[in-house]
């Protein structure tokens, strides 16, 4: 059961427009990032609530699926991914009454790589992604910040985070239950405690593992790759896995929503398959908990921030994406002479925004290196150039540039 949702969800108002043309929503996400309160509190009348958490419920549905859903005029059926065969009785009666809002799921890995839901429900579900919670859901402002950057208005810092108070939260993440432990402590006992259910129970689901002993063994060898390029044969042999094995594996726990691959920029979209991805988790305190990161050792080490605050700024940026007006793409650029930038923003029209994220509080002439390369690579289609920094002011850079706080990402919209 999942706690008591005290947090506006951005994606609702999109749930609900979902639901008002379509038969079949789909809401996929990890464990635990408020699905099941999502779905409840805005469960409509006439409506029944069926999880198939509960033993029983879940026997019934894998004994008789069509009977199941016969019985079922309108449902939100939850963790549907324990008994997928329920997807084909939903099409056939879907088929026979295309009634809009007649099911609402919900599921806890990514069911549309399973080719039995891309074949049964192809043109009668949409499917909307909830993760873990957003800053600015945290901070209950409705923060369009993608939108609002393509649009020209960087959000202004409604209220400054910096130095500890931003290491606090990127070790702190997204899960609501995360968020409502008194202390660090208890956080990293809750962090623990859901990995070892994920990997224990929830795996099995999705995929037939042999030996998740070494299965476990890469997820943390995996995150001390975490922003690094995806190279499968060196994971591999950390943990003496073969690539195919290690490929397979990264594609469980992408079904599991603890890590994505992201793709690399490219002018062209065939080169962009072709090479290499880069691995990125997506949430900042699970991350934390699997590198056995602290306040204290961060204190005594500051460069073990820096890729942790560039999985938070992605992980904000994925969410961000879910509610989002436009159709928004994050992929990241590397070329042959190693200029970088960690993220760049593609919309639906082709325009860019490179993102380049720092721990630091101020910047050198070294840190638009990658963003001037990437802007005089992709001409008009670069919008801006932005550096989000430890710091609290908005500062212009030169043409398209801007150094923005971390904090602008949860802010308020201004015109730049």
């Amino acid at each position: 059961m999942e706690q008591t949702e005290l947090y506006p969800r951005l994606l609702a108002e999109r749930m609900q427009d979902a639901l008002s043309d379509t038969p079949v929503v789909l809401i996929t996400g990890p464990r635990q990032a408020g699905k099941t309160t999502l779905v409840r509190h805005l469960l409509t009348t006439g409506m029944r609530y069926l999880t198939l958490d509960d033993n029983l419920t879940l026997l019934a549905a894998q004994q008789d699926p069509v009977g199941f859903i016969r019985s079922l005029d309108r449902a939100v059926i939850d963790e549907i991914q324990r008994a997928p065969k329920l997807l084909l009785a939903i099409k056939k009666t879907v088929d026979e009454n295309r009634r809009a809002g007649r099911f609402l799921l919900t599921g806890s890995a990514n069911l549309m790589t399973l080719p039995l839901v891309a074949d049964s429900l192809a043109g009668r579900m949409e499917t909307l992604t909830l993760y873990p919670l957003a800053q600015c859901e945290i901070q209950h402002q409705t923060t369009h910040w993608l939108d609002s950057v393509f649009a020209g208005k960087i959000p202004a810092v409604s209220h400054s985070v910096i130095g500890h108070e931003l290491v606090e939260l990127v070790l702190q993440g997204g899960y609501p239950e995360v968020l409502a432990r008194p202390s660090p402590k208890r956080r990293q006992a809750w962090l623990r405690q859901y990995l070892d259910a994920l990997l224990q129970r929830d795996v099995q689901d999705i995929a037939n593992i042999d030996k998740l002993g070494q299965f476990s063994t890469l997820l943390r060898t995996l995150a001390e790759f975490s922003g690094q390029l995806c190279n499968y044969s060196q994971l591999g042999g950390q943990v003496g896995l073969d690539y195919k094995t290690v490929s397979k594996y990264i594609g469980v726990f992408e079904q599991m929503y603890l890590l994505k691959r992201i793709p690399v920029w490219a002018g062209n979209r065939l080169k962009r398959m072709l090479k290499t991805p880069k691995l990125q988790f997506v949430d900042s305190g699970l991350l934390a908990s699997l590198r056995g990161l602290t306040a204290d050792t961060i204190k005594q080490n500051h460069t073990l921030f820096g890729g942790l605050l560039e999985t938070f700024v992605y992980a904000e940026l994925l969410k961000q994406t879910t509610w989002a007006a436009d159709d928004y793409h994050i992929l990241y650029y590397r070329d042959t002479e190693q200029y970088e930038v960690d993220f760049i923003i593609e919309n639906s029209a082709g325009n860019l925004v490179g993102i380049e994220v720092k721990a630091a509080a101020s910047l050198t002439t070294k840190d638009l290196r990658g963003l001037k390369k990437f802007a005089s690579v992709s001409g008009e289609k670069m919008q801006l150039g932005l550096i989000l920094y430890d710091g609290v002011e908005m500062l212009p850079l030169g043409d398209k540039f801007w150094a923005v706080p971390i904090a602008s990402l949860w802010g308020m919209s201004s015109s730049i």
